[in-house]
């Protein structure tokens, strides 16, 4: 592709690095953000570093948040003694569109994936450990996506749980084998997480 400007093809090599965004799709956004009025740009600069400097993970369950504690794990209205296990914040985001859970959350911010690099070490689960340690909960649902990963990760977490002697449950079949969480339908993951199981190995 011939960028004529240096400038420019160093914002379209770094728009191209977002997934699902090729080079032409990151040449059409560079020339549209630079077609903008420049308080707008600078806008929209300030909100992409704000990213980076003011957002928190809530240092009760990892979700994201503007303060150290996220409004979920904050809310008097929240049952704190279910704890719904998934793998990043975009899970926690599909479970809330559907306004049928009332517990908390924990984000692991992965799953066991050996091609990735990564490894049971790797997952944040001490916050959780402590609520356990401390007979804060009394079910954990295990949600994380239905692939070869999620299972092998539900498998090691049960393990790790179990002695802690709590209810152990997961989700129900209506979330087919292969499917991510924030790409099943409101109803279906309602209903899914509404008629949980019991986890079994």
């Amino acid at each position: 592709m011939n960028i004529p400007s240096l400038i420019l093809d160093k914002a379209v090599e770094q728009l191209s690095t977002l997934p699902g965004i090729g080079k032409r799709s990151a040449l059409r956004l560079a020339i549209s953000i630079l077609n903008k009025k420049t308080e707008d740009i600078q806008l929209l600069a300030q909100s992409i570093a704000d990213l980076e400097d003011k957002i928190l993970l809530c240092n009760l369950c990892n979700n994201i948040s503007d303060t150290p504690t996220c409004s979920i794990c904050s809310s008097p209205n929240r049952e704190k003694k279910i704890v719904c296990v998934v793998e990043n914040i975009q899970d926690v985001m599909a479970i809330e569109e559907t306004s049928s859970y009332k517990g908390v959350y924990h984000v692991l911010g992965g799953v066991i994936s050996p091609i990735d690099g990564i490894g049971p070490n790797d997952l944040k689960t001490e916050t959780l450990i402590n609520k356990l340690q401390n007979g804060e909960v009394e079910e954990i649902i295990l949600a994380l996506n239905a692939t070869m990963e999620g299972d092998t990760t539900n498998y090691y977490l049960y393990k790790k749980f179990s002695p802690f002697q709590i209810k152990i449950t997961t989700l129900s079949k209506g979330v087919s084998i292969g499917s991510e969480l924030q790409y099943i339908d409101s109803i279906t993951l309602a209903k899914s997480l509404k008629n949980r199981l019991p986890f079994t190995i």
